[in-house]
């Protein structure tokens, strides 16, 4: 018998992803070192294998590590602070003053909670959209053991149609290039390979044209991505339109950044001929159901995400902050899928297929990672996410796990988590993270953000507290 490090055998329901989207009943999966050495039927690979860690995943469904393609982890300690309050208002009012507040130990800690969420709702690789103290977010990364593509933050105008950003987020165009340049020097393809930088101009509307195009011209260079929130609001769109004449990705266009390694997240607010630029370029984008919904932004409604992936475009998905409640990319398949059902009217559309998709293949393709990390294929790294299906929200299972994995389960329904190959999460309790100290620290910083950002009136419920 050939010697691995790691064997999964008695698999009830493998899916690979691989290309051809084969589900493989009584599956196992056997891992050396960070890559997959074999995949295949239990009976075999365990004649065929000695392992020294060999985990028995009877009642077990067991899928490529998730990816949520767009996180703040900064944001991840604003859960309660921008509830009802509109697109602008969550921003100028709520999101940009928290954020403004944080210090280095803040950030560290927000991001290592945002992590925690993440593993234990089964996510192995997120793209973090950027702060600006990312070094902090890096580290937490690290420690973590995680796969992450950061990005610093960065934004040249503050004051736009849409508002003014706090004084803390004001560089010149050449400090945002330096400092992002910097942090790909500094990040990229550490942590054992786990960690890539992207470029991030956070907004259009507070970019101006040399600031992108100068993060296009470092993407490059660099053979990395950049990335932007996009369309995420009619009044971003109109905001463009009034300044520039056109809409978000058309302005892009004209400025000769789109390409393939051009990362645009939310999509809604998009004419006709925007959404046949993001086909003809090869543009990555990134739906957000859970920040639409809450914040009432229309990127549903707007119809865009079914039209774009029907036309070939990637389209990975995100939970965006936690200010919008859930860091649950198993909650964000139920909402991307079910709430376009309802608007379209049309139960066939957004397939389980479909969106679990949107949650590996197309995420991993949105990190600029497919080639190693999305499906579970041999040579592939080691990344995986087993759920516990010996839970209520899992049965009956009938003939197609993904249904239920779609439609009734939830991330707190992930039992393992594997990273590189080494486990991370093991029966629902983190390995590399202490919770415990974790949830203390947070208790405290939360106090001082709360006085900080003056905003404990704001959030109080409309009923009596006594």
């Amino acid at each position: 018998m050939e010697k691995t490090d790691l064997l999964l055998k008695n698999i009830d329901w493998l899916i690979t992803m691989n290309g051809d989207r084969q589900i493989i009943k009584d599956g196992a999966l056997a891992i050396r070192g960070d890559r997959i050495l074999d995949i295949g039927k239990s009976s075999i690979l365990s004649q065929n294998y000695s392992a020294g860690v060999e985990l028995d995943c009877r009642d077990k469904v067991v899928v490529p590590g998730l990816i949520d393609a767009h996180v703040h982890s900064a944001f991840q300690m604003s859960r309660g602070l921008a509830d009802e309050v509109g697109d602008q208002a969550f921003l100028f009012e709520r999101m940009y003053p928290y954020e403004g507040c944080l210090d280095d130990e803040d950030t560290y800690w927000s991001a290592t909670l945002c992590g925690l969420e993440l593993l234990k709702h089964g996510v192995t690789c997120f793209i973090d959209p950027g702060n600006y103290e990312i070094e902090q977010t890096a580290r937490a990364v690290e420690k973590a053991g995680m796969r992450c593509v950061l990005s610093k933050s960065s934004l040249d105008i503050a004051k736009s149609a849409y508002g003014s950003l706090p004084a803390k987020f004001i560089e010149t165009t050449d400090q945002c290039l330096e400092r992002s340049e910097d942090l790909i020097k500094r990040w990229h393809g550490k942590a054992d390979g786990r960690m890539r930088v992207f470029l991030s101009f956070r907004g259009l509307n507070n970019s101006t044209d040399a600031l992108i195009t100068g993060m296009k011209q470092l993407a490059d260079k660099y053979r990395t991505g950049v990335q932007s929130h996009c369309a995420f609001a009619q009044k971003t769109r109109d905001a463009s339109i009034a300044k520039y004449g056109l809409g978000e990705v058309e302005r892009l266009q004209k400025l000769g950044v789109l390409g393939s390694n051009m990362v645009l997240a939310h999509l809604g607010w998009l004419n006709p001929k925007e959404l046949l630029l993001l086909k003809e370029y090869e543009v990555k984008g990134v739906a957000c159901p859970s920040s639409s919904l809450h914040n009432g932004y229309g990127n549903l409604k707007m119809n865009t995400i079914p039209l774009l992936l029907e036309m070939g475009v990637p389209i990975g998905l995100g939970s965006d902050h936690a200010s919008s409640g859930i860091i649950d990319i198993t909650l964000e398949m139920l909402l991307v899928a079910t709430t376009l059902k309802e608007i379209r009217l049309d139960p066939k559309i957004m397939s389980p297929e479909t969106v679990l998709e949107m949650a590996t293949v197309n995420g991993a393709q949105c990190a600029l990672w497919e080639d190693e990390i999305g499906s579970l294929e041999i040579g592939k790294k080691a990344d995986v996410t087993i759920f516990d299906t010996l839970r209520p929200e899992w049965q009956p299972l009938y003939a197609n796990p993904l249904v239920n994995l779609v439609y009734s389960a939830t991330g707190s329904s992930v039992d393992t988590v594997i990273v590189d190959g080494k486990i991370l999460l093991e029966k629902g309790q983190a390995l590399t993270i202490d919770e415990e100290e974790v949830y203390a620290k947070v208790k405290a910083i939360s106090g001082k953000i709360l006085k900080k950002t003056n905003l404990a009136e704001k959030i109080r419920p409309l009923w009596p507290i006594v």
